[in-house]
């Protein structure tokens, strides 16, 4: 072998190396999954899990934190700082409030760490990437399928409705309440009144409805509500004024305590979206991160590279369809006690 040839090898060797050591820190990198709060127990039960499982999938060995901020700004920039410091390359980040979340992303690129913004939108500073679903289309779809339901139960133009937001933090929120003004805008019906929900906290929604209740009586005929969790507070105030039926209610993340109130009657509507849906898009933007690539962008939001996905809308009508028979849940997860007769009677079994 002349002294060119093996100088060569020598090279080639030491680059084999180099990318193999490129390689495996991909393989090995650390990734952090930031999520909002507790208020909705999606983030625990669907996110989280389905999160975990993708990247198991796609990546054995990266290593995945995982933090709650509770609902906490300051809590969640702490953990923000950790999962930095701990060597995270990648910040999945579903933020408690959209426009503190906007120097996080700054501090993430002075340090080479991308970020990606998950559910909610960070608009102020572009992240890396944004995967959702279509936030604006939920917020027209299920106040659409209200306007619809009641002009065919024959509630008659110029009747009155509620209308319940998510945080006023939240980014996502304010693109679910520009859908619903837009379908609610567009229809003959007026809102009586508004209201943004703290934290998206039930007890607020329901403290909120209940004040409304007094103040609007039976001239409430439908409630459009941003989220489960919000629709849930609004019906027990309902029941609480002894309101019987409840007038139509909105909602949003079919979570099983939105199912079991569609099945017996109390709550209109929800969307169906799979939280492992994006979980599963976000693992796939990540480790196409790690692989030193670019992921593809579908649409772009607030000049941010985006993918969002449609959902549909769940009613007593199609919920056989769209929930059981699509194993999203089963029949022995919601069909318990009281709602046992319900199921039977929309033939969920």
């Amino acid at each position: 072998m002349t002294s060119r040839t093996f100088a060569l090898a020598a090279a080639s060797g030491l680059v084999a190396a180099l990318f193999g050591a490129a390689a495996s820190a991909q393989e090995a990198a650390t990734v952090a999954f930031l999520m909002p709060d507790q208020a909705s127990t999606r983030y625990e039960e669907h996110d989280f899990p389905g999160f975990q499982k993708s990247m198991g999938e796609l990546c054995a060995d990266c290593t995945v934190i995982y933090q709650n901020a509770n609902g906490d700004v300051a809590l969640q920039q702490q953990q923000f700082n950790s999962v930095i410091a701990q060597g995270a390359k990648i910040v999945v980040l579903d933020p408690v409030d959209s426009a503190a979340a906007a120097s996080m992303v700054e501090i993430a690129h002075s340090q080479d760490v991308k970020v990606i913004a998950y559910d909610r939108p960070i608009p102020a500073t572009p992240a890396d990437y944004y995967v959702s679903f279509d936030n604006k289309g939920i917020g027209q779809a299920i106040a659409q399928s209200l306007v619809d339901h009641l002009k065919a139960t024959g509630v008659p133009d110029g009747a009155g409705v509620l209308q319940i937001n998510g945080s006023p933090t939240d980014a996502a929120a304010g693109l679910i309440r520009d859908g619903i003004d837009a379908a609610l805008d567009a229809s003959s019906y007026k809102t009586l009144a508004e209201f943004d929900t703290p934290d998206w906290a039930p007890p607020k929604a329901q403290e909120w409805a209940a004040g409304q209740i007094t103040r609007f009586g039976d001239e409430i005929k439908g409630v459009v509500a941003a989220n489960d969790g919000t629709a849930g507070g609004a019906i027990a105030a309902f029941k609480a004024a002894g309101v019987d039926p409840v007038p139509p209610v909105t909602g949003n993340d079919a979570t099983i305590a939105a199912l079991q109130l569609i099945i017996s009657g109390d709550q209109y509507n929800t969307i169906s979206k799979p939280s492992e849906i994006v979980a599963e898009a976000a693992a796939k933007v990540v480790v196409t991160f790690l692989k030193g690539e670019t992921p593809e962008a579908k649409t772009t939001l607030y000049d941010t590279p985006a993918e969002l996905f449609v959902p549909a809308v769940v009613t007593a009508e199609n919920i056989k369809a769209e929930i059981f028979d699509k194993g999203i849940q089963t029949a022995a997860e919601v069909c318990t006690g009281e709602y046992a007769e319900g199921c039977a009677k929309l033939g969920i079994q």
